[in-house]
C-alpha cells in the first residue's frame, strides 16, 4: 500500500509539472487511478474533446510518466 501511495504521489508531481502546457490550451487532466504501472487519467476542458488527445497522452504526458516514475509501464483515458 506505502508503495501505491509512493507511485501515485510521484506521479501526480508530475502532472503538476505538465499542467500549466495542459492550461494554456484550454485543458487538464485528473489522475483517476494508478495500477499495476498503468496510469488511468480522465482528460479535462479542451483536452477532452481535441482531435490530439491521444499525442498529448502518448507522446506528452505517458513519456514524462515513463521517465521520470519507475514502475510506470502505460498511461490510458478514462472516460
Amino acid at each position: 500500500m506505502a508503495e501505491q501511495t509512493a507511485m501515485n504521489n510521484q506521479v501526480q508531481e508530475v502532472l503538476d509539472k505538465l499542467r500549466p502546457f495542459l492550461l494554456r490550451d484550454g485543458g487538464d487532466c485528473e489522475l483517476v487511478d494508478v495500477e499495476d504501472g498503468i496510469v488511468k487519467l480522465r482528460l479535462l476542458g479542451a483536452c477532452g474533446s481535441c482531435p490530439s488527445s491521444t499525442i498529448t497522452l502518448k507522446a506528452g504526458i505517458e513519456r514524462a510518466l515513463l521517465e521520470e516514475v519507475p514502475g510506470v509501464v502505460e498511461v490510458e483515458q478514462v472516460f
